[in-house]
């Protein structure tokens, strides 16, 4: 752990891949509902269908703050015309471990990959070598195990 992770983040993204894997839905408005509860202004990217099902699912935005096109999102923080302090990459197939690596070189803060899915595995020998800070938990229909993982690193903020 780097004095990085033990600061609390200005601001926060989200990042989407393909929504294929149950666990990333609600991890995602969990992870919002914990980022809006620390006061952490939340942009959550992601992919069509990633979108959908979010919104879908909080039609009112209770927990959903700013929601955004995966591609465009990278644009911006390629661009320089968007930052983040922090960065979660939702991570269960070999795009979402691309997606990390980019976080990892133009997100500027601390990018947390967080893994879930039947091949967390492989997925984190994927992420050898990329930086970014993982999170894993194997399975994907059951998102406590990942919860309690990134509650950890949620809990270390408000120390």
């Amino acid at each position: 752990m780097t004095d990085t992770d033990l600061n609390k983040p200005r601001n926060a993204l989200i990042l989407l891949g393909c929504p294929q894997v149950p666990v990333q839905t609600s991890i995602a408005l969990w992870l919002c509902a914990a980022l809006n509860r620390r006061n952490i202004p939340c942009l959550v990217g992601g992919t069509p269908a990633a979108r959908s099902l979010l919104e879908v699912a909080d039609p009112d935005h209770h927990y959903l703050t700013e929601v955004a096109d995966l591609d465009t999102v990278i644009e911006e923080l390629a661009g320089g015309t968007r930052t983040v302090d922090a960065a979660f990459v939702l991570v269960h197939n070999t795009a979402a471990v691309a997606y990390a690596a980019t976080m990892q070189e133009i997100a500027g803060g601390t990018t947390y990959a967080l893994l879930f899915g039947e091949e967390t595995e492989t997925r984190m020998a994927d992420l050898e070598g990329v930086g970014c800070r993982v999170i894993a938990a194997k399975g994907s229909h059951n998102p406590l195990p990942l919860k309690r993982r990134v509650q950890e690193v949620l809990d270390t903020w408000d120390a």
